[in-house]
């Protein structure tokens, strides 16, 4: 029976009771004895205690829906309120479980054609520095080093200082064009890219120790790309805002999964404050639905902070970057 219904019956059922009391036998005294009073106001507190009872178990899955609602982010999904209740209630709660899913699965859409933009356009730029930029230092410098052969002595050494600093910028466009697009995470493999990508971000003040297991399942190009980018933006968040001297990459079979972790020695992390999450572990977050995987950021025992990312193997959700 709907909720109205049964509020409406229980109250009309009080409402009859108590004018047939009225119509009745029943009397009260004047002035009302004490006996009179005390079951008048027994009657009175069995109805409201009754009345709150079944309004609370009636409205009770409301407060569980409230909660959710509240709760509730697109990029963290969890498990849907249980449908629970009669009628309108549990209509309003599968409608909102059916409204979550196609905001999320719309959600999903929306992001896949943003990144495959993005790694599109990632893209275009490396290759734009790689022939255009890269070739063009690359004339320079052979340049520089013909005039340097027919320069004077005390102009040599000054020509010899412009050659170094024209092929130091062309080592980091290089460097720059390799993290825009990972040319050897397609040609070598994800372990070979994650190996070049730890030794890309280890310099004098970060060591970054990798543990990648041998014999992995495959995941397909998307996945490992989800695996890539997220292990890069982990790195870098390493380097560039956790203080961090020790950063430990490690990717492994983990049950019916393939688990990727970045952890550092840092200040840490733990989502609120000043250290809400920004646009770079939202944009993890967004890549991590996309392959129906499972991310967590946050502190870790002793110290630091942790990146986990969670790649079922067994039925995933499909692949829908690209």
């Amino acid at each position: 029976m709907p909720l109205f219904w049964r509020i409406s019956l229980f109250n009309s059922v009080v409402l009859i009771a108590a004018t047939a009391l009225l119509l009745g036998p029943v009397t009260v005294s004047t002035p009302v004895l004490l006996t009179e009073a005390a079951i008048l106001t027994v009657g009175l507190v069995v109805i409201l205690v009754a009345n709150v009872v079944l309004l609370r178990i009636g409205l009770g899955p409301l407060r569980q829906l409230a909660r959710a609602m509240t709760t509730t982010d697109l990029l963290r999904p969890r498990v849907r309120p249980e449908v629970d209740g009669d009628g309108e209630i549990a209509e309003l709660i599968t409608t909102f479980n059916t409204m979550l899913d196609r905001l999320e699965a719309e959600r999903a859409l929306s992001a896949a054609r943003t990144l495959s933009a993005q790694e599109s356009e990632r893209h275009r730029v490396a290759q734009e520095l790689y022939d255009e930029v890269g070739q063009t230092l690359a004339a320079v410098l052979l340049d520089l080093k013909r005039v340097a052969d027919q320069a004077p002595d005390e102009v040599r050494e000054q020509l010899s200082q412009v050659q170094e600093t024209t092929r130091a910028s062309l080592d980091e466009i290089r460097r720059i064009a390799r993290r825009l697009l990972p040319g050897v995470l397609e040609e070598l493999g994800l372990s070979s890219a994650l190996r070049s990508l730890s030794d890309e971000f280890t310099g004098p003040s970060l060591t970054v120790r990798h543990d990648l297991a041998a014999g992995l399942p495959a995941l397909g190009d998307n996945a490992d790309l989800v695996l890539y980018r997220v292990a890069q933006e982990g790195l870098t968040n390493a380097a560039r805002h956790s203080g961090a001297r020790l950063v430990t990459l490690t990717l492994e079979r983990a049950g019916d999964a393939v688990e990727l972790r970045v952890r550092d020695d840092g200040r840490g992390f733990d989502g609120s404050g000043d250290t809400a999450e920004g646009a770079g572990i939202r944009g993890m977050r967004e890549r991590a639905l996309l392959i129906g995987a499972d991310l967590s950021v946050g502190p870790v025992r002793g110290g630091g902070t942790e990146v986990r990312l969670t790649v079922p193997v067994g039925d995933r959700v499909a692949d829908r970057v690209g």
